[in-house]
């Protein structure tokens, strides 16, 4: 018998209908906007109201003034894909498969121990997404920018498609038209593609009045090539620097990426709606190690140490997040597709097709019915090599060999799988990572080992052992 594809989506979407469970009789006119706003390789020490006195964010700072800061967010991964298919899934990366940016295997041969684990770079098609789930709520949904994740967002529950391809980074014409994306054209030669993205985006917002909508406005900026606007660099190129911000390239691609925020705000007050938009900022992974520092965290993008995976991020839920609140306990990636559905007022349910949420809602945290969340452990998997030193002095041709790690309240533990080497930081008193504390704390090592260890087996996630005969170590 053969299947097309109509008959296909169908029946993904009868699945992804049984996997919402039932839902509640909200009507579409009451539920909320909902615009997640991610930022590529921008780290969580790189805007203002984070510390930062060189890049400049004042409209990102102004909707951390309205909404809650998140001061212990992480991305499922070190780098794009991997953190981007959580987001989308609600699922560790074990179970998607999607764990870093192309071949597992990066580097030379000769310098890797083992043979890492096989990676996929598509997420798979029965995959229920975030924008599929929030389909059958009723929600209009649109995809603008990087989507990383396969060929066409629109397979995977986006209704518009905007510059969104398989593709990491810019190509063609990079951040200047004409570009090389599908469905983004520009009448003015030298566009500057994160303006062109976000008009896109507002242009959406405009003419979704009719029914909820879902914004998923996913900058390919701050991620290289530097090509900020030339007009905004002379201001940068002569301010004094802080704490190794210096790059006035990157500071000012920064600003266009703000400027991108203020375009959002300012078209959702324009056409009344404000006040029923929930507005998520945040960002795939930590800062590039070549372009910007993480101070005060250690490392960069592609590392498992803070500085690759603590990102900024916001929630402004109007009426219901306390103006200027923090928020001081991890919350990881995977939390945002179960908090986003109880936001659309979509009762969690079971999932009757057995896909995992892995997740939490923050809900109760947001609307200030709960001060905390259960102290539970999150986990990131990288059985995967990843070159290149993140701007880091350290001889070693990898930023990141096959490793994982657990951070359980103020403790994180990193495990190295080519030697079973273990490193235990208390990111409380040492949020640099400056002193492996292992040795000292054998309890509290032992009992972080065994529930990494053993959430590994949960999902099974796939360790590497086998040797690389190519290795010359």
């Amino acid at each position: 018998m053969t299947i097309n594809c109509k008959q296909l989506h169908a029946a993904k979407l009868m699945l992804v209908t049984l996997l919402l469970g039932s839902l509640c009789t909200v009507s579409g006119a009451d539920r909320p906007n909902i615009v997640v706003f991610v930022a590529d390789d921008l780290g969580w020490s790189d805007l203002g109201y984070s510390g930062s006195s060189f890049y400049e964010s004042p409209n990102i700072d102004a909707l951390s003034k309205r909404g809650m800061v998140f001061t212990n967010a992480y991305s499922n991964g070190p780098n794009c894909a991997p953190s981007r298919a959580s987001l989308m899934s609600g699922m560790y990366t074990p179970r998607h498969g999607i764990y870093t940016v192309a071949s597992s295997a990066r580097g030379k041969s000769k310098d890797r121990r083992l043979i890492p684990i096989e990676n996929t770079t598509v997420l798979r098609d029965n995959i229920a997404t975030l924008p599929e789930q929030l389909k059958t709520l009723g929600y209009r949904t649109g995809h603008f920018g990087k989507w990383h994740l396969g060929a066409d967002p629109t397979t995977q529950g986006m209704d518009v498609n905007i510059a969104g391809r398989e593709w990491g980074s810019p190509s063609g014409g990079g951040y200047r038209s004409p570009f090389a994306f599908p469905n983004l054209k520009s009448d003015k030669p030298g566009e500057y593609l994160t303006d062109r993205i976000s008009e896109s985006a507002c242009d959406f917002i405009r003419n979704s009045k009719d029914k909820p909508f879902f914004v998923y406005l996913s900058h390919y900026s701050v991620h290289t090539p530097i090509q900020p606007k030339k007009q905004y660099i002379e201001h940068f190129k002569n301010k004094p620097g802080d704490r190794g911000h210096n790059n006035s390239g990157y500071a000012a691609m920064i600003q266009s990426l703000d400027e991108s925020m203020g375009r959002i705000i300012k078209t959702l007050a324009d056409e009344s709606l404000s006040e029923n938009t929930i507005v998520i900022f945040v960002s795939d992974n930590g800062g590039h190690g070549g372009v910007t520092t993480n101070r005060p965290l250690r490392g960069a993008k592609g590392m498992l140490y803070e500085g690759g995976i603590r990102v900024p991020m916001i929630v402004h839920w109007p009426g219901k997040t306390t103006a200027g609140t923090k928020f001081d306990q991890p919350v990881i990636g995977v939390d945002l597709l179960p908090t986003i559905l109880e936001m659309a007022n979509a009762k969690l349910g079971v999932n009757s097709n057995d896909q995992p949420r892995d997740g939490i809602s923050l809900v109760n945290v947001l609307d200030g019915s709960a001060e905390r969340i259960v102290n539970r452990p999150v986990f990131w998997h990288f059985p995967a090599y990843l070159q290149g030193t993140g701007g880091g002095a350290s001889r070693d041709p990898f930023r990141t060999r096959p490793a994982g790690a657990v951070r359980l309240g103020d403790w994180k533990l990193i495990e190295f799988f080519e030697t079973g080497h273990v490193e235990l930081y208390n990111l409380v008193d040492d949020i640099a990572e400056s002193k492996n504390v292992a040795t000292d704390n054998p309890d509290r090592t032992a009992l972080l080992l065994e529930k990494l260890q053993s959430w590994r087996e949960s999902v099974n996630a796939p360790v590497p052992r086998e040797l690389n005969p190519d290795y010359e170590g």
